[in-house]
Order: C-alpha cells, then structure tokens, then sequence
C-alpha cells in the first residue's frame, strides 16, 4: 500500500472548510490531514478542535509534519507561504487567486490608482518566484481553481477531445452579490476586486478548454494573446441607492468586469464578473465550436426544485451559496461542492503527489491566468484599449 500523504492546511476560515472537506472524499489514495496553523491562533485552534487534527503556532512547524503544505490564507500571503514551503521541499497547493500584486506595504496604497503597468510586472514576477523555488525543490504545484475539475467543464472537455471540435468563441460568467472573507474589499490583501476574485474562475476554465482544444487539434496548447476590458465601481457610485442586499463595503477594487481574450489562433473568448446579483451565484460557462455548442451551468442547476412557503421551515437546510432567501421556488444543491469541482481538484492533487505527475490545474495555467488579469487591469486603466499579453 502506498505511504499516506500528510496535508497541513494554512488559514482556517471559509477556504480552509471546503479543503478539508475535499480530501476526506480523495478515494484510492491514502490521505491524512495532519493540521492546521493560521494567523489566529483562537482561528486555528477551534479549527483544529473542530477536526480532530493538531493546531501548528508557525507554517515552518507545520510544514515539518506534512508532505504537501495547502495555502488557504488571503492572496498576499501566498507567494511567501508557497516559497517558504516549498524551500522546505514540500508540495503546495495554492488557493485562488494564485498570487498578484497587493503594494509594496505602504499606508497609501490604492490598487485601483496604482500604475497597472508596475502591478502586471510584478504580479508576473511573483508567479514565477514560485515556479523557480518549484523547479529548484523538485516539487509540484497545484491551483486549487475548481472550476476547472467542474464535471460540467470536464464533460465539455471530452467532447471537444472526442469530437475534435474546435472552439471559436467562450463566454462565462461568476457573479453575486459579495464575498464571504473580510479580506475581500481591499487590495493589499486581495489582489485586486471582482475580476481577480470571481472572473479568475471562468477565466480559468476559459484558458484550460482552449489548451484542450490545441492540444488536441494541433499537438500544442492554445494559449491567451492580448485583451481589453473594463471595470466599474459600481456601488460607489454618488446615485447608487443601497437596499441593503448587495455587500457595498469595498475599499479600493472594483465591483463589475468585463474582459475580452483573443487567443493566438484569432479566437475569442469573454468573462464577466461582479458583485451586482442576488439569488445566489450565477456560475456558468457557454462553449461554440464548429461543431457543437456547450451550455456548462455549474450554480444554480435544476436537478432539485423546491417551493417553500416560509423562511423558517429551511431555516435549517443548506440550499445554495448566497442564495439571500429561501422562501418560494429555489434550486437546492444536491451537493454542491461536486458540481463546483472541490473533491475532484483534490483528487486530482493527491493522485500527481502520490504518482510523481503534474496536476491538471498547475503552475502554466496559474501563470496565464495571472497574465490575463494583471494585462486586464492594464487595459481596462487604458479605457479598454487592447494589451498584449506578455509571453
């Protein structure tokens, strides 16, 4: 029997939860999650208690207990986690947003006025400080970016595999109505608003399905060439009248996005994200090709419906994230966190660790998606004047 991989998870909040959850569904893997260490230690210790594992007071007492070290704790610590471990030779597993650009420490930093040009550079820079301490461990890296592992995705990877049908425009979307971490608001901490924090999902999934395409077709991925976009504070404005159901407590990112990817073959793809829409998340992705066209509805789905007449009776049911209310009809999540793809990455992780493999969702797709959002910012400061992504 192969030796159990020992995981040790750093953050213990909403990312840490869902993590945890996903490797006690890996199968044929032998998997143990030893512990937990955050910034908090009452965080980690309830974390820890809750679970029956051992809270760890440092990432390095941590990191020397396990064989894969997870990063779950907010996007400005990741590049300094992900190297500290690695350079104790542990595998990583990364959380989005995989890394970006969050200030160089200064009280007067403001991502949305801050030079995009500088923010690109070393937001790009940052990926590739882990890929060098990756390379120079012999470690491997894996994105923890669900969407990719989705079962709607990968089915619409296996027709296009299968059918070798070639992709000429996607169009996808994750939008509601805020995020659930404190973090979230400020750039120094987050890396960025709605683009980096919900757009980097279907933007993901966008890049992956056109490396399939390539890959299949051409025997070479297909990769993003340039983009324009835009992006909005929209709750910010002076005539935005608040109601009270749309999170407004943003400090300095933006609340809309839109962006527009051409690829080196001429096709296209484009991402929409925001902070606008209640109902609960609206996760979805649609792929023509020139053979067939693909609708990937990941939140909300219609295997379930139910009416309810009254709050109180679900008051004790889960239906869907951020669903606002549970009176009247909804779509309930038979399982929400399979549809989303969080048991199938870390299947996937464990499998790469245990095997010596790279895991689907690794370093080359972590650093283009990283290019396009930092090239985005740059485009989007430039009134969506169209940016060359850098190489």
């Amino acid at each position: 029997m192969a030796e159990t991989i020992r995981v040790g998870i750093v953050g213990a909040r909403f990312a840490a939860r869902f993590h945890y959850q996903g490797y006690r569904r890996v199968y044929g893997v032998p998997v143990e999650v030893v512990g937990v260490t955050a910034k908090s230690e009452e965080s980690r210790e309830t974390f820890a208690r809750e679970r029956g594992i051992k809270a760890f007071d440092s990432l390095e007492a941590l990191a020397d207990a396990v064989d894969v070290v997870d990063i779950c704790a907010p996007g400005s610590a990741h590049e300094p986690l992900a190297v500290a471990a690695l350079e104790r030779g542990k595998h990583v597993i990364i959380e989005k947003p995989f890394t970006g650009y969050y200030g160089a420490g200064t009280a007067d930093f403001r991502g949305n006025t801050f030079p995009k040009e500088k923010m690109l550079a070393k937001a790009l820079a940052s990926v590739e400080r882990i890929a060098r301490a990756a390379q120079a461990a012999g470690k491997l890296v894996g994105y923890a970016e669900n969407w990719v592992y989705a079962p709607a995705v990968q089915k619409e990877r296996e027709i296009i595999q299968k059918s070798r049908g070639q992709i000429l425009w996607i169009i996808g979307d994750e939008s509601h109505s805020g995020s659930h971490s404190p973090y979230y608001g400020i750039w120094k901490f987050s890396g960025g608003g709605s683009l980096v924090g919900k757009g980097c999902h279907p933007l993901t999934a966008v890049l992956y399905l056109k490396r399939v395409d390539g890959e299949t077709r051409l025997a070479k991925p297909i990769r993003p060439a340039a983009v324009s976009a835009r992006t909005h504070e929209i709750t910010r404005l002076k005539n935005f009248e608040d109601r009270g159901f749309l999170r407004t407590t943003y400090d300095d990112i933006e609340d809309y996005a839109q962006v527009h990817i051409i690829f080196d073959d001429g096709t296209v793809a484009d991402v929409f994200s925001s902070e606008l829409v209640l109902g609960g998340v609206h996760n979805w992705l649609e792929v023509f090709a020139n053979n067939h066209r693909t609708r990937c509805n990941l939140n909300p789905v219609n295997a379930l419906e139910t009416y309810n007449p009254r709050e109180e009776f679900l008051k004790d049911v889960y239906v869907t994230e951020k669903i606002g209310t549970k009176q009247g009809w909804s779509n309930p999540a038979p399982d929400e966190d399979w549809q989303h793809g969080y048991p199938q990455e870390f299947q996937d992780f464990m499998e790469a660790v245990a095997e010596g493999g790279q895991p689907v969702s690794g370093l080359e797709l972590a650093r283009d998606t990283v290019a396009v959002l930092y090239s985005a910012y740059l485009s989007a400061e430039r009134r969506g004047a169209e940016v060359e992504i850098p190489k």
